[in-house]
């Protein structure tokens, strides 16, 4: 008989080549020879059975899968951990983890060891989804890559591990859950800077790269994109997404989506570089009332006075959900935590999207035929915490906090959720198939457990984990040290940056001038923990890479130029209080409720809500969360004193302003005193120099709009996105959605054809 596969050698696992098929790898699982090709016998019983069989489709092999596991095994597959740090020091993570019964710096072991709640996750739990948070090295990655898939292989059917992340690409400082840099890795822009290029071209490029860099690292999740449509300027996770303009944020998702799951060359698209794409937050989480997020439950309730949830839904169904690519569809969907207030046309139920029937049973699988994986979003099962104003430690179960840990869980699974975020032990999910089978019969949860290990399994082969696990470090390092990769990502921070104003065109400037650039100071705040941070004193740039590009001096007296670095205005999140339970913040009836503001200097909310359009809370007496009369400070005040005080001692001498817009800001407190102005959505210092040095000419456009002041801000609809009057600068320009300027004025373009409003 014909032989169709080669061995190759490998010093650490058994690799073969199948051809015009997928290399086999393994440590410990024999192969099996049929037709001249080499399979896995991961049932260990010398036959090739159907889901051993790579010919076959992915959801028939997940189909026969699933028929031999146990109620157990699948209830292990609908657990994605928490996050884990590799490897995993004391206070890194929310659950201690050990070393052989030891903390890593005491146990002498290697970083890429597995901790014995890993490994009890594997054996015990049958967990096969773990989200990664922090690598050491690359090395690290490659090594608890192999030593998870060579543990899994051992235990019953050989299901390997499929390794999730959050966004890991950015440069921006990750302010908002766990997004991490480093390990090598292309360097792009945040998801805003993304959409402030007006390129889904540069977006599918990245995610084309990002996908073979996650696949070097182990990672076949990515926790992303994040699509929601950011219609309330004040929503601290704008800065994630696409923006607020539908066609734009609809291209762009569906451009991610594509680049992240497709292997070119391959018949449906799936393959050894794909990554399964998490579109997130189902239905839209950008409408938070007041701005607030739902991470907190002072931020739980999403509001539509603008009657425009339908429209907060087409980036999912017309981007994420609807792929020119051979993938056809995202492989995932995350609902977020917020409840979408008064939007159950159903049975009328207030509660967090995934656990509201009408939004994930009647609109995301029945109406919209999605047939994929839906993950809940992180701690969404655990009870709440003392303080409203938390985030550590507890829970976000919103509006269904009077329920039991297991019947929050089955509320989940009926509605048609197949995996459940931050669960690392699954006794809660087995009392809820328990309380399940008393309730609707046994039937009924067999199939619904059944059909949820069938669509996780079918991604897991989709992504070619079955065959190869492995990974080699030396083809890891080639990946992620690719110049290629490096320099596509430096090019779109580039074409991300958006110049504002250019006034008598002092930009660019000449090689070697002298530049002062004046230090930061940014007080206390809550940051997204909660905690918080304590007063910093910054130098916002390194001086030997200022001097790479002019001559810097110390004062301004002596400059040329000053260049002043700020960030947009810094607040609370809408309410003054975090995770202290010594001290318990209250006005009154209403908690700490405050304005969340885009303006540096106090602002105080005259014109806000009298009565709140949603409210409600255990912990709370009443439920009206208005804020009206309040008045919020900013931590980095000093920012806008800085370029004034800046402005004053130069004189008629030119002040740039580099702005980095975390949510878009009220500028017309700064705007007069800058004589130009450049925008970035989170890049490296090098590519704003570039700009200013006239390295590359500017190219950005403003994917939001910068509103004219407070009053306009306060007076708009939640889901609206662009009905707030924009701010005219003093040069005539109104920094409206699509606007920027080149060093030839205002840019107009396709792009600004294309994507108008």
């Amino acid at each position: 008989m014909a032989i169709f596969y080669s061995k190759i050698d490998n010093t650490n696992y058994t690799v073969y080549k199948n051809q015009n098929g997928p290399l086999i790898s393994t440590k410990s699982v024999p192969v099996i020879e049929v037709d001249g090709y080499v399979f896995k016998d991961l049932e260990g019983i010398g036959e090739l059975l159907p889901y051993e069989d790579w010919r076959l489709d992915h959801k028939t092999r997940a189909e026969d899968l699933a028929n031999r596991m146990t109620m157990e095994e699948k209830i292990g597959l609908m657990l994605h951990t928490s996050h884990q740090q590799i490897p995993t020091l004391p206070r890194s993570t929310k659950y201690p983890h050990t070393y052989n019964g030891q903390p890593f710096m005491e146990s002498g072991s290697e970083p890429w060891e597995l901790t014995d709640q890993q490994i009890k996750m594997l054996e015990n739990e049958h967990v096969r989804h773990l989200l990664a948070a922090k690598y050491k090295d690359v090395e690290t990655a490659v090594k608890w890559n192999n030593s998870l898939q060579e543990l899994a292989e051992k235990l019953p059917h050989g299901i390997p591990v499929n390794i999730s992340s959050d966004p890991r690409h950015g440069v921006g400082e990750g302010d908002h859950e766990y997004k991490t840099t480093g390990l090598n890795i292309s360097q792009w822009p945040e998801g805003i800077g993304l959409a402030a290029t007006f390129s889904p071209e540069i977006c599918k490029t990245f995610t084309t790269i990002a996908s073979k860099e996650y696949r070097a690292l182990g990672i076949s999740t990515a926790l992303g994109p994040q699509i929601d449509l950011a219609t309330d300027p004040r929503w601290m996770r704008g800065m994630d997404t696409f923006g607020g303009h539908t066609a734009l944020a609809t291209d762009l998702a569906k451009a991610y989506c594509d680049g992240m799951q497709t292997t070119e060359g391959s018949e449906d698209g799936w393959g050894k570089n794909s990554v399964i794409a998490m579109a997130k937050h189902w239905p839209g989480g950008g409408t938070g009332e007041g701005g607030r997020d739902a991470h907190y439950a002072f931020g739980k309730y999403a509001v539509y006075p603008g009657g425009n949830f339908k429209e907060h839904l087409k980036p999912f169904l017309e981007g994420a959900m609807d792929l020119d690519g051979n993938t056809e569809k995202c492989a995932a969907i995350m609902p977020y935590y917020s409840i979408s207030w008064e939007q159950d046309k159903k049975v009328g139920e207030n509660v967090g999207n995934a656990y509201s029937e009408y939004i994930m049973k009647d609109l995301l699988r029945e109406k919209y035929g999605y047939e994929g994986v839906v993950c809940t979003d992180w701690g969404i099962d655990q009870d709440m915490t003392p303080e409203i104003g938390a985030f550590f430690p507890g829970g976000k179960s919103h509006g269904v906090e009077h329920l039991s840990i297991p019947e929050r869980f089955l509320k989940l699974i009926m509605n048609g959720v197949n995996q459940f975020g931050d669960v690392d032990t699954a006794e809660p999910v087995l009392e809820a198939y328990k309380i399940g089978c008393k309730k609707h019969g046994q039937e009924v949860m067999d199939q619904l457990l059944r059909n949820s290990a069938v669509k996780i399994l079918t991604n897991m082969f989709r992504v070619g984990l079955f065959e190869n696990p492995y990974l080699d470090l030396d083809e890891s390092l080639s990946v992620l040290g690719s110049e290629e990769y490096v320099k596509a990502g430096y090019e779109a921070q580039v074409a991300s940056v958006v110049m504002l104003k250019n006034k008598n065109e002092v930009l660019p400037l000449r090689n070697k001038v002298k530049v002062y650039v004046p230090d930061r100071k940014i007080n206390e705040f809550y940051n997204f923990n909660r905690i918080k941070n304590t007063t910093q004193e910054i130098q916002p740039i390194k001086e030997e890479l200022l001097a790479q590009y002019f001559e810097p001096v110390k004062n301004p007296e002596e400059a040329d130029v000053a260049i002043v670095f700020v960030d947009s205005p810094i607040g609370n999140g809408g309410y003054n209080g975090g995770y202290n339970p010594e001290n318990h913040y209250s006005y009154e009836n209403n908690g700490g409720y405050e304005p969340i503001s885009l303006q540096y200097r106090p602002y105080t909310a005259v014109s806000a809500r009298t009565e709140s359009i949603a409210g409600g809370d255990p912990r709370e007496e009443t439920t009206n969360r208005s804020y009206l009369g309040r008045t919020s400070l900013t931590a980095n005040e000093s920012d806008l004193d800085n370029v004034i005080n800046t402005k004053k001692k130069m004189g008629e001498k030119p002040v740039i302003v580099c702005i980095r817009l975390k949510q878009p800001a009220v500028l017309s407190e700064l705007e007069p005193f800058a004589d130009a102005i450049l925008v970035d959505f989170g890049v490296q210092k090098k590519a704003v120099l570039d700009i200013i040095a006239g390295e590359y000419e500017p190219t950005g456009l403003l994917p939001i709009l910068l509103p004219k002041d407070m009053e306009t801000v306060e007076q708009h609809c939640e889901d609206l996105p662009f009905d707030m009057e924009a701010y005219k600068d003093t040069e005539g320009n109104t920094y409206n959605f699509g606007f920027g300027m080149s060093y030839s004025g205002k840019i107009s373009d396709e792009r600004t054809q294309k994507y108008k409003l």
